[in-house]
């Protein structure tokens, strides 16, 4: 009898748990009380939720739903000296993703063990010139550093549009990226060239291109969409020494036939982030020297000025003149560097300036196609949390764009910029696929 009921007891309590396990895997919403499983190296998969994170750089809890991609962008050598100075150099980062119904989120974060102003302004009392901190390291013919550069921090991913291009599938973000010396160019011919320029191999191909650049583009919380094409094949590159540029902001179209100027679509002359800097003459009559457009005078720690700062009242000032020692003239009075450091670069390698240099660049938004993005990022101290979201199809018409509605894998390449140019490092061959 007893044996009997631990028969009963068994069986019984075996149906209970089988079809509490149907019913669980049955509802999608289950996922939300399963921990997400182990960080992947090369696949990111995006969760399906029904609740939207904040994208303000805070970590909501849903994100503890979605599974993390372990990536580490790598500076490559390429052979040239083009990334001289950072090769080798790795910059740790995870990856999540979800979607819901109309858009798709992404957040990342990486190491980076500072965040300074972009290539500031600044005062030489030797030459009696104002210049721009360099946007990279530079090096002595020894290969020592003679000065940090004051570039921006960046990510960019490239995605394959509608498919367009074979070499993606399995090169992703090297299918556009020529950056050898010498290198083949579109017609076969072996060009000494050392452009780091993107471009396809096709008239038909298109790489869709993300490009944040966390110091300009996060102040109006977005980032910025861009792609490449081929830039006209040999009959265009080729006349330029090889070295054509397939990067293009969103809302630029090339003509035909296919010249280096292409057109641009989007009728907003303030379409993102402008350089703050002019061309004058010395004592109103002398050399044409570079200078600040815009000043606000005896203010300090100054990352860069609004559009808004630059209209009719604002607190920006407009430079009208430079003298031959650096005094700069603005509507109302004049800026003396001579007297104080606080206009100077510093003297060593490092990358500080002084507390009055002027910021580089005016921030506007990013308006049309390139403001496809909502983005906003935190920089923590010790590295970057960046959060982004876009619709899975945006109103594109002009092939610019990829189309995540189908919810089919893509593949994808990232890179991390570290205060620099155009040296990054590059993580590709990964795979986004779509929790269904």
């Amino acid at each position: 009898m007893k044996l009997l009921q631990n028969k009963l007891f068994w069986v019984t309590a075996s149906i209970v748990l089988s079809l509490g396990y149907l019913v669980s895997c049955t509802k999608s919403n289950q996922m939300l009380n399963v921990a997400p499983a182990s960080a992947s190296s090369s696949e990111l998969l995006s969760y399906l939720t029904t609740t939207a994170p904040t994208i303000d750089g805070t970590i909501d809890p849903i994100w503890e739903s979605a599974t993390k991609l372990s990536a580490t962008p790598q500076v490559p050598d390429p052979g040239n000296g083009l990334f001289a100075g950072y090769i080798g150099e790795t910059y740790p980062a995870t990856l999540r993703s979800m979607y819901d119904a109309n858009y798709i989120y992404f957040l990342v974060e990486w190491k980076d063990p500072s965040n300074n102003i972009v290539q500031p302004w600044y005062f030489n009392p030797t030459t009696k010139l104002w210049a721009q901190r360099g946007n990279a390291r530079t090096f002595d013919v020894n290969g020592n550093l003679i000065k940090d550069g004051m570039g921006q921090d960046q990510l960019a991913m490239l995605w394959n549009i509608d498919n367009s291009t074979p070499k993606f599938v399995t090169q992703t973000c090297y299918a556009s990226c020529h950056i050898f010396t010498p290198y083949r160019n579109f017609s076969g011919v072996m060009v000494p060239n050392k452009s780091a320029n993107h471009y396809t191999n096709g008239a038909n191909e298109k790489i869709d291109m993300w490009w944040c650049h966390l110091n300009k583009d996060l102040v109006t919380n977005q980032m910025d969409d861009q792609y490449q094409d081929w830039a006209g094949g040999p009959s265009v590159t080729d006349t330029v020494g090889g070295s054509g540029n397939g990067r293009h902001a969103d809302d630029l179209t090339p003509p035909a036939p296919f010249t280096t100027s292409y057109v641009n679509t989007n009728t907003n002359l303030s379409n993102g982030a402008f350089n703050n800097s002019q061309s004058l003459k010395l004592d109103g009559t002398g050399a044409s020297v570079s200078v600040p457009k815009w000043v606000v005078p005896n203010a300090t720690g100054k990352l860069y000025y609004s559009a808004t700062d630059t209209l009719a009242g604002g607190v920006a000032l407009k430079v009208t003149g430079v003298s031959s020692t650096g005094v700069l003239t603005y509507v109302g009075g004049t800026i003396d560097p001579n007297t104080s450091t606080d206009y100077s670069d510093n003297a060593g390698a490092t990358a500080s300036v002084g507390s009055k240099c002027f910021p580089s660049f005016i921030s506007a938004p990013l308006t049309a196609g390139r403001g496809d993005f909502t983005a906003s990022g935190k920089y923590t101290g010790t590295g970057w949390v960046l959060e982004f979201k876009r619709k899975l199809k945006t109103a594109d018409v002009l092939k610019q764009d990829i189309d995540f509605s189908s919810l089919t894998d893509q593949p994808f390449g990232m890179a991390i910029f570290n205060s620099s140019n155009y040296q990054h490092g590059i993580k590709p061959n990964l795979l986004l696929k779509f929790q269904k």
